[in-house]
This record gives structure tokens, sequence and C-alpha cells, in this order.
């Protein structure tokens, strides 16, 4: 299980290594702040198909064929990053990276529990949140340290950084065994997300919309702190913002190890309300230039962040089939990324027609209404999965 998580952590951490760079790529290149937001969504926008197609055959293609491939694309990206000298190359880069862990997401979990005895299960799936958090605050954190206090090659050394990480996970991988054979039959090409009939209106409403409610309310704060680090805080340092999301990822990774609540589904109930208060002190905080509000919000956010990643992926992992959890988990994932391109597309259209700080209170309203909507059905879905697991217990 160790050597998985290192792989799970090398990925993360290069799902958000270039966040640090996007100012210097700005300067650089003269990139329009239009430009910049479409670098920012071009991963999501890769990311997404790669989910929803190789989410739905993974399991046939074989689990570590893909993260093989996965891996390799991610260094691909990197070397692309690294060579770069003209500005599409750093939509390329991008890209290939949101291929890269679109691929990755999904079936690294489910090989993963492959890879873990029957009864470790729940905790396969709570290391597996926890180094994924943390894997997203490193990212930014150790790029802003490097071109900020190394000051050697700002634009390069951290690329190198990154791709020892990357061919030290794909050397881990190699090392773990494929229990599982990938289908030798034909089977049709078919896209699916793959969310059995049976369980299928309660994933999407306790499940699913509380991870697009993370990924939604998380790119609004993400989007606030490098405003505040030069508004506020009155900082040019990049290894600032960088460190910022480190804590928000690092709080949330910390929340993931209370013991109380037990419960997934009442960590899940507890921690989408804690999502929308946290996420209302941010918009304030944008509104009054406090930073005590911010530092408050990103607090309380992050708390449930952890608490609703945590539990919804654990209820991900255990109401499907074993055979059909690679399909869910990467559905999972699916709506997850789609909540990231929310703050991007919904706020950036709003702002033609009302300021920025309107915007944001428009977007909390609807989300808070989201999150209203997901805590009364939690008791809806209670009763449903104490009903699943007596009789799972019963057939046993």
């Amino acid at each position: 299980m160790k050597r998985m998580l290192w792989v799970l952590l090398v990925m993360s951490i290069g799902a958000t290594f270039p966040s640090s760079l996007f100012p210097l790529y700005q300067e650089q290149f003269h990139l329009s702040s239009l430009q910049l937001t479409i670098l920012f969504a071009s991963y999501a926008a890769a990311l997404l198909p790669a989910l929803l197609i190789i989410g739905s055959r993974g399991s046939a293609w074989g689990l570590k064929k893909v993260l093989r491939t996965s891996i390799l694309l991610s260094l691909l990206s990197t070397l692309v990053f690294l060579l770069g000298n003209q500005a599409w190359m750093l939509f390329l880069g991008r890209i290939l990276e949101g291929i890269a862990f679109g691929a990755f997401t999904g079936t690294a979990v489910a090989f993963l529990l492959q890879q873990s005895p029957a009864h470790e299960t729940g905790r396969a799936l709570r290391f597996s949140a926890i180094v994924n958090t943390v894997g997203f605050g490193l990212g930014p954190a150790i790029t802003g340290l490097v071109i900020q206090y190394i000051q050697l090659q700002p634009m390069h050394l951290p690329y190198g950084i990154l791709t020892v990480l990357l061919a030290s996970g794909a050397f881990a991988l190699e090392t773990l065994a494929d229990t599982a054979s990938p289908q030798t039959t034909y089977a049709p090409a078919k896209i699916s997300l793959g969310v059995p009939s049976a369980i299928r209106p309660y994933f999407w409403s306790f499940i699913a919309l509380p991870i697009f409610m993370v990924f939604t309310l998380n790119g609004v704060v993400l989007s606030l702190i490098p405003s505040f680090v030069k508004n506020v805080i009155h900082s040019s340092n990049l290894a600032v913002s960088g460190l910022l999301i480190l804590v928000l990822f690092g709080i949330a990774a910390v929340s993931q190890l209370f013991g109380w609540p037990r419960q997934s589904i009442t960590r899940v109930r507890f921690g989408v309300v804690l999502l929308a208060l946290g996420a209302w002190f941010t918009v304030i905080s944008g509104q009054t230039a406090n930073l005590g509000l911010l530092w408050t919000g990103i607090f309380i956010q992050a708390i449930g962040m952890g608490w609703t990643f945590q539990g919804s992926l654990q209820l991900a992992g255990r109401l499907p089939k074993p055979e059909e959890r690679n399909k869910v988990i990467s559905t999972y994932y699916l709506a997850g990324y789609a909540g990231f391109i929310v703050p991007i597309v919904g706020v950036g259209m709003l702002t033609f027609l009302f300021a920025l700080n309107l915007a944001l209170i428009l977007l909390n309203i609807v989300a808070s209404a989201v999150i209203l909507y997901i805590f009364l059905f939690s008791f809806r879905f209670e009763r449903f999965y104490n009903k699943l697991h007596q009789t799972s217990h019963m057939s046993e």
C-alpha cells in the first residue's frame, strides 16, 4: 500500500506543480488575463474526457498499464514545460498533464484497493484521500520555494525536481504486482459513466454532488489567494501563494486524521456545512480586505474539504461492487473536476453582468442552496446505506 500511496503523492504534486510559475509565465510570454484563465482551464478541460473515456475502460485495458501510461504522459508534460520557449508549449504541457491525471485518478484508487486486503478497504480509501490532498498542496509550495529562494534556473529547476519525483513514482509502480488481468475478449469501446442503476440516485446526490461542491468552492478560494498576497499582504514573494495553498490543503489533510466524526455519512454531512460557512467568510474577506476573515474562512473550509472529500471517497469505494469500483470512482472524480471549472466559467460569465464581488456572492448563494439539499438528502442516504449493508451481511 505504501508504494502505491507514493505513486499517488507524486502524481498529485505534478497536477498542481506549475501554479506558482503562472505569474512568471504571464510576464515572460506577455499573456493577457484571458489567456492565463484559458491556460488554467485547459488542464481541467483535458482531464474530464480522459476520466470519462479511460475510467470506463481502465479495468479492460489493465489498471497497471493505464497507470504506467499516465506517469509517462506526466513526464512528457514536464519535458514540454522544461523546454518551453513559446506560449503554445505551456498550453500543450497543461493539456498533457490533464490527460495524464485524468487517466490516473480513478484508476489509481481502484489499483490501490486491489493491492490492499479486503478488511483494509476503508483504511486504503482514507489514506488515498489524505495523500491526494497533501500532494495538491505540496505542488505549488515546492515550486514557489524553489523559484523564490534557490534562484537557479527558476523556469527549469522546479521541473528537474518534478522529473526525479515522477521517475521515483514510475519505479515504485513497477515493483507492484498487477493481481488482476485485463480482459482478453473483445468488448465494444462503450463510454459509460458506470454508476449502477441501483445506487445511481444516491451516488449523484450524496457522493458526486458533495465532491462537486468541494472543487467549486475551493476554486473560489484559490482564485482569491493570489490577489490577497498582492493587495492585502503586499508581498511580491512567489513562495507566499504556494505556502497559503499548502496551508489550505494541509489543514484539510490533518482534518482527515480526526477520530470524530467516525461515520463517513456524518463526515460528509458536517463537511458540506463547514464548506459553505468557510466560503462565506472567504468571500466577505475579499470584499473587506480583511486578512483575519480570510484565515478563518480557509481554516473552516479546509476542515470541510477534508471531511467531505474523505467521507465521499470512502462511500464511492464502498457502495459499488468490487468489479464496478473503477468506473464509479472515475465518475466520482469526473464530478469533482467538473466543479473545478465552475469558478472559471461561471464567475467569468457573471462578471460580464456584475462586479466580481457580486458574482462571487451569487455563486455562494447557489452553492449554499445545493449544500442545503445535500444535508437534507443525507438522512435518506443513511437509511439506504444501512439497509444495503444489512442485506449484504445477510447474504454472507
